[in-house]
């Protein structure tokens, strides 16, 4: 969102924490402020990221994978709900053409997420046996399907809820974006409780704050192999 956007957004915010009616689940969680950056470090520009691309990075944990996606359409709010039942409104997509999205790359099932061996999750465009409907992020574990132009709504298999959605800061007059925080169902503790052991060998220090800066890279460069179905 733009900066005048995001501010209003913030003051919303910071009003329903005082209100008993919304759950946490529901609000927006902030966390350290993060330029998404390419592989040089150089800042990554909304019109310079690819449409139907996957593209990784981490936030707002180390250990944490997200998506990033140019949808290559306008992308507008969406009303969503979380495992509890609370309800919530994503802002849709940023960048000039409101295409560029980003998500939580933790499946809301079961956990899977992508690691540099491997990943049965990921934005496909193609329609499959398995994925009929297109155009969605699958998961090929149990086969969630989530649509990433409605703010990561659940469209198939048994996902309780949407991904969380990675909040992104979108500057007008210098096309940079930076992740701010998430909305809706975070699934962080739980994923650490699950894969402490392995997320401690993959990152050392899997649950230390991203702050500064992201690198965002394409999902073939950072996964070795990618199940498709």
């Amino acid at each position: 969102m733009e900066r005048r956007g995001f501010i209003k957004f913030c003051a919303a915010s910071a009003a329903a924490l005082g209100s008993p009616a919304i759950g946490a689940d529901a609000r927006a969680q902030f966390y350290g402020k993060a330029r998404l950056v390419d592989e040089n470090g150089a800042p990554l520009h909304a019109r310079a990221i690819p449409v139907n691309r996957n593209l990784i990075f981490h936030y707002p944990f180390a250990a944490t994978p997200c998506f990033l996606l140019n949808l290559g359409k306008t992308v507008k709010p969406a009303q969503l709900k979380t495992l509890a039942g609370e309800a919530y409104e994503w802002q849709g997509g940023v960048g000039a053409a409101r295409s560029v999205v980003a998500y939580s790359a933790i499946c809301a099932h079961r956990l899977s997420y992508p690691t540099r061996d491997i990943s049965f999750i990921s934005y496909r465009t193609e329609k499959s046996a398995r994925n009929r409907i297109g155009n969605v992020i699958h998961c090929c574990s149990e086969h969630s399907q989530y649509d990433p132009a409605a703010g990561a709504r659940v469209v198939a298999g048994p996902a309780p809820q949407p991904l969380a959605a990675i909040l992104l800061e979108w500057d007008s007059s210098s096309d940079e974006i930076h992740a701010v925080g998430t909305l809706g169902g975070e699934m962080f503790g739980e994923f650490f409780d699950k894969y402490a052991f392995r997320l401690s060998l993959e990152h050392g220090a899997p649950r230390a704050a991203v702050s500064g800066s992201c690198i965002v890279q394409e999902l073939d460069n950072f996964c070795k192999q990618q199940v498709k179905c």
